[in-house]
Formats: structure tokens, sequence, C-alpha cells
């Protein structure tokens, strides 16, 4: 019998510890799965990490937390067949290296936690290095494939269901399911006085019928990172508008536990959604704000999910067109090719078929390697260099955004050891 595949997971915010645990969960037939925890400015909190973990199938005894100092050692102990990169797009460019250095025989795995719909230019960008890309949809894969073509990346696409949106069959806790869960996001909508209006929104529905709760579901409490920052979270918000009803509560556990009592979810364009569904949840996606690439709920049309803010406050709630689901995340569980891929990968790179992919090529060298770190590391990276290129580094990526904006008649003086830096900022 053939051995299962050595994975090891790094991550560090809520959003991609969740998905990258649930994924490497996902599978235990086939993959003897670790995760590592990196230590970044936007880490998960210890509550948050309990939350993303549960219900993921990856032990807690297989997660530990690491500095980026101590990564490539515990790699090189591991000794992993191939590592999953599940975090952010700066911080995947820069673990990228960091992993063909310390394990050059290991395949690069990476993905994004949720739904991917537009597909971006930066997504791929950032994942250059990476040998394998996880999607979620079949049209996920075909229009991430359509735009690298497009842009010329050469990557390879595998499919694979959301691991935390399995189908179900509703509401598992045996409790009476009345809640209206309103799952919150960092930066969807962005502007504040949005996020205010759904406040009154959420107020509004609980008040309309105080025999039934509004929970509000947070992914951080204030002082807590996210994937994401956000200006304004909804506790603070509706703490401004007053006396509150009692029936408005606040929920920072896991969305499956919140879930377990919902009648329905709404939010504008939350993965939750896609777990709600999984579980015959009905649910409204929010179109008070539009539908636009910017709120990430293009994905949405023709489901049948669109609502307005009166459909919230009637809880109205809606199940999505059958003929939608497809191609959105409710494929066939026989069309996932993940697993095949990257055993694939893994055999193709023992026998020196398929060499690592290369990083972007690109000026700077370790100047630019080194204001990349700073950037997503912070006060964690202590290294001359780091501190360095932070103080050289800074200044030139604001000059070349500025020139990039207004181009100058004549190319400025620079000196000859800085300007690959400044050439490399501009993208």
């Amino acid at each position: 019998m053939t051995r299962p595949l050595r994975v090891v997971g790094i991550a560090d915010t809520d959003s991609y510890v969740k998905w990258g645990a649930a994924l490497l969960g996902s599978r235990p037939d086939a993959i003897d799965a670790r995760m590592l925890v990196l230590e970044t400015p936007l880490v998960v909190s210890a509550a948050q990490q309990s939350a993303a973990l549960t219900g993921s199938g990856l032990d807690s005894r297989r997660v530990r937390r690491v500095a980026y100092d101590a990564l490539a050692g515990a790699l090189s102990r591991l000794q992993p067949d191939a590592v999953l990169l599940a975090a952010r797009g700066p911080l995947v460019r820069v673990l990228a290296r960091l992993v063909a250095a310390a394990v050059p025989s290991a395949v690069i795995v990476t993905g994004l936690p949720g739904i991917s719909i537009p597909a971006t230019r930066k997504a791929l960008l950032y994942r250059t290095q990476c040998d394998l890309f996880v999607l979620h949809s079949h049209r996920e894969v075909r229009e991430f494939g359509e735009l690298a073509v497009e842009k010329g990346f050469e990557q390879r696409f595998a499919l694979s269901r959301l691991p935390f949106a399995q189908i179900g069959s509703g509401p598992t806790s045996g409790a009476r399911s009345t809640d209206l869960v309103f799952a919150a996001q960092a930066v969807v909508p962005l502007e504040r006085a949005d996020r205010t209006r759904i406040a009154r929104m959420l107020v509004a529905a609980a008040t309309a019928d105080p025999s039934r709760r509004v929970v509000v579901k947070v992914r951080a409490v204030k002082g807590e990172s996210q994937t994401h920052a956000e200006r304004d979270g909804y506790p603070e918000l509706l703490g401004e508008l007053g006396a509150l009803p009692s029936n408005l509560v606040i929920s920072r556990g896991p969305m499956a536990r919140a879930l377990d009592t919902a009648e329905g979810l709404v939010t504008v364009s939350s993965t939750a959604a896609i777990e709600a569904v999984a579980r015959r949840i009905p649910v409204i996606a929010l179109d008070t704000f539009g539908v636009e690439a910017d709120l990430i709920n293009t994905v949405f049309r023709e489901s049948g999910l669109f609502a307005h803010e009166d459909a919230v406050i009637d809880r109205a709630f809606r199940h999505p067109e059958p003929s939608w689901l497809r191609d959105n995340y409710f494929h066939d569980p026989g069309d996932d090719d993940w697993i095949g891929a990257l055993d694939e990968s893994v055999a193709l790179r023992r026998s020196g078929a398929r060499q690592r992919h290369p990083p972007l090529v690109r000026r700077g060298g370790r100047l630019r390697d080194a204001w990349e770190r700073k950037q997503v590391l912070g006060r964690l990276d202590r290294s001359a260099v780091g501190c360095f290129a932070l103080v050289v580094g800074t200044p030139l990526v604001r000059v070349a955004r500025l020139a990039a904006h207004h181009p100058p008649p004549a190319e400025p003086a620079i000196p000859t050891p800085i300007r690959p830096a400044l050439q490399r900022s501009v993208r």
C-alpha cells in the first residue's frame, strides 16, 4: 500500500488557518498532515486558532506555532513531500523562496480560502513559484486558467470541494433553528457609512421579531487580527446605535456552530454562504451596495440568492437555483482531482522529470527579497538587512508609484547601486 503523502501546511491568519487545516484534514487516507502556524503581525489568537481548527479534521496536536527564523529548520526536520502555503499573496511569495531553499525536493502547493471570483492577476503573480494551485469550483478553475494563459503565467490548477462546505442535511445540533445569522466581513463593504447601514438593518431585523435571535458572527474581537484589516467592526458600530434589542447577539465561535441553530444566513459575499448552502440552510446575499468585483459578489449572479434589506428584516431567505450549483462549488465530488495532481507532482519531482517553478524574474536581488520579507513580518523580522531594506526601499516605492502616475520627461538620476530596487518596485 502506498504511504500517505507527508504534507506540511504553513498559515498565519484566521481564514487561512481554517482553510488550510480543513483542506489537509479532508483526506486523512491520502495525507499525513501537519500545520505550522507562522508568527506574523496578523497571526491568529489562541481563540481564533481553536475556532479555525474546530471540525477541520486536523488534530490540534499536529498544529504548532513557529517563528519565521525557525521555519526552515522545522521544514528540514519534517522533510515533507509537499508544503501547502495557506497565506496571503505577499507572504506566499516570501515563503515559496524559503521552502525552495529549505526542502528543494518538496512540491509547493497553494490556494485561496474561499470565493475567488473574479480571478485576479495578483493572485497568480504572488504564487508564481508554486507548483500547484488549488481552487474550489469549475468556474474558478476555468477563469483562473484563462487568465493565466492571457497573462503568460505557467501554472497548474487543481479542483477540490471547499473542505469546510461539505454537503449536509441542515442544522445538526437538534436545537430549534430560528437564528438569523449575519456573516460579517472585514472589508466588504468597506465604507463606514455602508457598514453602519448594515448594523441598522440588523437592529431592525431583531426588533421585528423579538422571539428570534439575530446573531452577528464576527471573525475577531477588538485587538485580534484578521486576514484583512478591519477598520469598523460591527460590535463597535452596533454599540454606537444606543440600546440594542436583547435578541441581537455577537458570536465569535466557529461558523459551523452558528449555523447549527440558523434559520438562514445573511452576508454580502462571505464564503459562509457556501457553507450554509452545503447544509441546505437558505441564504440572502445582500445586494444593497451593488454587484461588482470589489464586493466579491459577482459569483452570485444567476444564483437566485440576491435580495435587499427588506427581505432580511422579513427573513425571506432563498435557496440557490439548481442550475447555478454545479459550476459554483457544488460539483460532483468525483470531479475533485487535487490529490491526484499532488501525487503526480510529487512523483515527477522525485524522479527528476519536473523541475521546480522558478521565482518571478525581477530586478532588485537580495535587497528586494529582504524588503518583501520585512513588509510581511514587520517587527518580527529583526535582521539587519531587513531593516536596511525597509529604510531604503520604502521611499523608493513611493517615488516609483508617483513616477508611474506622473512619468517625468527624462529618467531621474538615481545612484546605480539603488536603481534595481526602484525598478523592481514598479509592477
